[in-house]
């Protein structure tokens, strides 16, 4: 399933909950539907972070992939 299909099977599942409720089913479904979304939008944020540079004022280049390796 693509994260375009997921995104509209969360939102039908937010309009049927708000229209009728759903089931245990659905409700488990929507539970991870939403956590996999989550983990996608974070990891698009971690990779577009790590591929930041930063130029400091006295002219150092600091690579945010490699900082992030040397603080875990």
């Amino acid at each position: 399933m693509t994260m375009d299909e997921k995104i509209k099977r969360i939102n039908e599942l937010y309009h049927k909950s708000k229209a009728e409720g759903l089931n245990e089913e659905e409700l488990a479904e929507q539970k991870q539907l939403r956590k996999d979304y989550i983990a996608s939008v974070r990891g698009n944020l971690t990779s577009q972070l790590e591929g930041i540079t930063v130029v400091n004022p006295d002219g150092t280049v600091v690579d945010m992939k490699k900082r992030r390796k040397k603080l875990h």
